[in-house]
């Protein structure tokens, strides 16, 4: 249940912080950190999680709007990183990227949770 609610938070701050602020692209990193700060699971859950949600989310985002200009730009970055003419690659690609540093911020904010906790511990001796 953490991990299915880890993702849908990535998700959704993700989408809050890239759609209604005018911070740069990468901010939704400090959100990632935030939701692995907020809740405990282990590293490879915190990364999965952080992962998949800005992946699900970039790839969604992606894909709505190659749809909405009739793949018209996708197909012409694509040649440009080497992807052929594939849409989809390119989608893939950008949900990849996306899930990447997503994943990313929240190990960060897992490490962060514990060297917190081991100062907390180290105060209370």
């Amino acid at each position: 249940m953490k991990l299915l609610t880890s993702i849908i938070l990535t998700a959704y701050l993700g989408y809050v912080v890239g759609v209604y602020t005018n911070f740069p692209w990468w901010f939704f990193v400090f959100s990632s950190a935030l939701i692995a700060l907020a809740i405990r699971q282990s590293a490879f859950t915190t990364f999965f999680a952080g992962f998949t949600g800005m992946f699900l989310l970039w790839v969604l985002l992606a894909f709505f709007k190659d749809v909405s200009n009739e793949h018209l730009l996708s197909q012409k970055v694509a040649p440009m990183l080497s992807l052929g003419h594939s849409s989809v690659l390119l989608i893939l690609v950008t949900g990849l990227v996306g899930g990447l540093v997503s994943g990313m911020g929240a190990l960060t904010g897992y490490h962060l949770r514990r060297i917190a906790r081991a100062i907390v511990s180290i105060n209370l001796e």
